[in-house]
């Protein structure tokens, strides 16, 4: 197990709920409505566990090649893209299922959180994989795996500052510990 495949893994069920949606009749309110709060629910959980144990890794892996300042500015503007996603989400709920608006709203995120993916794949996962051992991406697979099986129903947004997280990564990073679960100290 690798948390850049569990990662690729949850942006193709990304791609496919968005498209599913697509999908549904107009009509069937009830359905658009209980569809879209998965969606809603799973992108949240996602970007949580993302930055709990994927970003951290990213710090430290740039670190590692002395690259700090690309895994940074990476980091910076993943968690930017996760408060506009977090905030497109938030439009959607202003609109009623099935209305041209909502399906406006909804395509908002999807280009939000679309944007957001690519630039991880190209960027973040690509480092990650280049720079962390395969142990310890199994590790943060297990703890990935774990904190988005323990908040499946979803969790409460909350946007963060991007520069203060990376801040306290790199403190945790410069002092050794990894600040994340049992991986502490690694």
């Amino acid at each position: 197990m690798d948390i850049t495949q569990l990662i690729l893994d949850d942006h193709h069920e990304q791609r496919r709920r968005f498209a599913i949606l697509e999908q549904v009749d107009r009509a069937d309110t009830s359905v658009l409505a209980d569809l879209w709060a998965r969606l809603a629910a799973f992108l949240e959980v996602h970007a949580a566990a993302e930055e709990e144990i994927f970003y951290p890794e990213l710090i430290r892996a740039g670190q590692r090649a002395g690259r700090l300042g690309t895994s940074e500015a990476e980091t910076l503007d993943a968690i930017h893209d996760h408060n506009d996603i977090r905030d497109a989400i938030a439009a959607v709920a202003g609109h009623d299922p099935g209305t041209d608006s909502c399906y406006a709203a909804v395509a908002a995120v999807n280009l939000a959180n679309s944007d957001h993916m690519a630039e991880e794949e190209r960027e973040g996962l690509t480092d990650v994989r280049r720079e962390a051992s395969l142990q310890v991406r199994h590790d943060l697979a297990v703890l990935f795996a774990a904190y988005e099986a323990r908040h499946f129903a979803g969790i409460t947004p909350v946007d963060r500052d991007p520069a203060a997280y990376v801040r306290q990564a790199e403190r945790s990073a410069d002092s050794g510990s990894l600040d994340i679960g049992s991986l502490k100290g690694l």
